[in-house]
């Protein structure tokens, strides 16, 4: 799937859903961000949403995680420990 938002194009590599409550999800999913140049950046995105009565999602908010690795370790170690 690509979105397009200003010269950046947005491709989802993978993702993963995992449900809870009623119709609540969250989506963690490995995006590439691909600018105006043809540059490539690849990231995390964790996004909460729902789903309507007629079966469409709706998100709610999202947030975007470098794919660093010192970053993700030290991530990992503070979700573990929480």
């Amino acid at each position: 799937m690509r979105h397009t938002r200003s010269n950046v194009k947005f491709e989802t590599l993978s993702s993963e859903e995992i449900k809870f409550g009623k119709n609540n999800f969250i989506e963690i999913a490995r995006k590439k961000a691909i600018d105006e140049n043809g540059e490539e950046r690849e990231f995390i995105s964790i996004s909460r949403g729902y789903v309507t009565n007629d079966g469409a999602k709706k998100y709610k908010s999202n947030i975007a995680l470098p794919l660093d690795e010192e970053f993700m370790n030290k991530f990992k170690e503070v979700i573990a420990s929480l």
